[in-house]
This record gives C-alpha cells, sequence and structure tokens, in this order.
C-alpha cells in the first residue's frame, strides 16, 4: 500500500492518465468534522476494476491544494487532517485503475467548526454517558435492595410461622394445667373452691348450744 501526498501551488500541477471506460466515484459525503480533521467516504459503481483512489483537497477562493493517492486497497474512505477551523474547503475523489484514473466525482463542500465548538460538543457527550452509567448503578442499587427487603421478609414470616407451631403444640398441656390446679382447689361443698364451714353440730343439752366453725383457708 502506497500513499503519496503532495502539496502544489495550482490544480495545473496535478497530472494524471484518465481511463474513459472508469466512472467517477459516487455518493461523496464528509463525515466526524471536526475544527482541524474530518472524514470523507464515498462508493464505487459496481463493476468499476478500482485499485485504488485519488482526493484532492482545496481551501475555497485558494488555489493551493493537497494532493492525497493511495492504490492496492479497497478502502472507501479517507482522513482529512490538519484543517483549519472556520475555513471552507472543496474535496474531490478519484477512482484508480490499472489503466489510470476516473473524471473528479461532484465537487464537495464543507466548513470546519471552531475548536470551543467541538470540545463544548465533546463535553457534552462526555456528560451524557456519565449520566447512563450512574443511571445504570442506581438501578443496580434498587435492585440489590429490593433483594434484600424480600430475603428479610421471608426469614420473618418464617419465624413468625416456627413461633406460631409452637405456641400451638403447648396449648393443651397448658389446658391440662389448668384442669388439674381447678380440681385441686375446689370441695364437695364448695366447687369453685374457698372458705368451707362446718354444720353446727347439736349439744346433748338442749338448753346450751354453742356454735362450732371449722374455717380452711385456701
Amino acid at each position: 500500500m502506497e500513499r503519496i501526498f503532495l502539496l502544489v501551488l495550482s490544480c495545473l500541477g496535478v497530472s494524471l492518465v484518465t481511463a474513459d471506460s472508469l466512472s467517477p466515484p459516487v455518493n461523496v459525503t464528509i463525515r466526524e468534522v471536526k475544527a482541524n480533521s474530518a472524514v470523507v467516504s464515498w462508493d464505487i459503481p459496481e463493476g468499476d476494476p478500482v485499485i485504488g483512489f485519488a482526493i484532492t483537497q482545496q481551501k475555497k477562493d485558494v488555489r493551493m491544494l493537497r494532493f492525497i493517492q493511495e492504490v492496492n486497497t479497497t478502502t472507501r474512505s479517507c482522513a482529512l487532517w490538519d484543517l483549519e477551523e472556520e475555513t471552507d474547503y472543496i474535496v474531490h475523489v478519484q477512482s484508480i485503475s490499472m489503466s489510470g484514473t476516473s473524471p473528479l466525482s461532484e465537487p464537495l463542500r464543507f466548513r470546519t467548526p471552531k475548536e470551543a465548538e467541538t470540545q463544548a460538543s465533546k463535553s457534552e457527550d462526555e456528560v451524557t454517558m456519565e449520566e447512563v452509567g450512574q443511571t445504570t448503578q442506581l438501578r443496580a442499587g434498587e435492585l440489590i435492595i429490593i433483594v434484600v427487603v424480600l430475603i428479610m421478609w421471608a426469614g420473618v414470616i418464617a419465624l413468625f410461622c416456627r413461633q406460631y407451631d409452637i405456641i400451638k403444640d403447648n396449648e393443651p398441656n397448658n389446658n391440662k394445667d389448668k384442669a388439674k390446679n381447678s380440681s385441686e382447689c375446689s370441695t364437695p361443698e364448695h366447687p369453685t373452691g374457698g372458705l368451707l364451714r362446718s354444720k353446727f353440730p347439736k349439744n346433748n343439752n338442749n338448753n346450751n348450744r354453742m356454735p362450732s366453725v371449722n374455717i380452711i383457708e385456701v
């Protein structure tokens, strides 16, 4: 692959053999335009035996131009460098074959922006990427928090179910203990417990009846 850069004072300084059967490139466009660089791209008509390309770059209203030629390649784009900011340029593209070069393509005109505008655009892109990264981190953090909360709730529910089963299993034993304590505190005359008072016994002496009281404290 060979690249030749020539800077001449006039378009008359460029002499190339033109191939009559070769068509000029089509769909010539400019992209990635910056203050000091740009990229020109094009398409080749189907069937042309192209082995390279040639580009002429010229400032508007200035006869000085730059000539770029490359052969043994199927590349369909070329970087333009060392441009001046806020400057109008005209670009032509030619196809190269074994028999010569094609006619010039339609002229492509573009203007380079200011360096400050390029930096501002770059800063906006960087901020956008940072915001996207922060949004992704926030979403990941929210998912982690949700998972942790769900795990904690599952643990609380499992613990509650376990405690409920233990309490339910102990209820028959508590009922038996209550029944036992109730039977111990009751008496034949007072089933619910309390004071047991004996009847007054009869004395053989009808005239002297003395009451006799037995008090049982429970």
